[in-house]
């Protein structure tokens, strides 16, 4: 009988995609805050929890799963602009 890991296609290919969204600097760091922010505990307690999920040491719920994919979903803020008079 051969043991390893079960299959979890779904998970395997959202840690794919979770990776390479986290790879920019500070990323990982501004989901941290955000998820301490909203769900508590410290920044650098989820940063560690975030690294274990990335190295398969933790396999988050399926609630924290869809939570941390909403929040990187979310488009970057940007400064607002300010609106500039017509030439008209």
């Amino acid at each position: 009988m051969i043991h390893g890991k079960p299959e979890r296609p779904y998970l395997e290919s959202w840690l794919r995609r979770m990776r390479k969204q986290l790879a920019g600097s500070g990323r990982l760091t501004e989901l941290a805050l955000i998820l301490s922010r909203e769900e508590g505990n410290t920044p650098a307690h989820w940063s560690t929890f975030l690294r274990d999920v990335l190295d398969e040491v933790e396999t988050p719920s399926l609630d924290l799963l869809t939570r941390i994919d909403a929040l990187l979903a979310r488009p970057v803020a940007t400064p607002a602009r300010e609106d500039q008079p017509g030439l008209f």
